[in-house]
């Protein structure tokens, strides 16, 4: 195992440097651009629970277009407590949300206009 990943490191270097910069600099301009796209993306939702002290908020929510998901009603672990704070049972927030190695995880909310 320990030498497959050695190969495939070695073949990667390999097309790396073989790469024109420039389309090393489109690739990173590229990621660059998604990331902003993606971390745009405000979802609507209607809050249904919040548990402070496990810091977690259970959204009724749309589609979560950057993350391809559909509507449903789930619960979220939010990054900070404090965003909590910020929103209470029945309000209409929006809100961002990003996969963090598979763990759904509220960055920020806001009341919806």
């Amino acid at each position: 195992m320990k030498n497959a990943n050695t190969l495939l490191i070695g073949a990667m270097l390999s097309l790396v440097t073989l790469m024109p910069l420039s389309a090393v600099a489109q690739a990173a301009g590229d990621a660059g651009k998604a990331a902003t796209t993606t971390a745009a993306s405000m979802t609507d939702g209607e809050v249904r629970k919040i548990d402070k002290d496990a810091g977690k908020i259970t959204i009724k929510h749309g589609d979560i277009k950057h993350l391809e998901m559909p509507g449903m009603t789930m619960v979220f672990t939010a990054k900070d407590k404090a965003l909590l704070d910020k929103a209470q049972v029945g309000d209409k927030i929006r809100f961002m949300v990003i996969n963090e190695g598979g763990k759904m995880v509220v960055t920020a909310i806001e009341p919806a206009k």
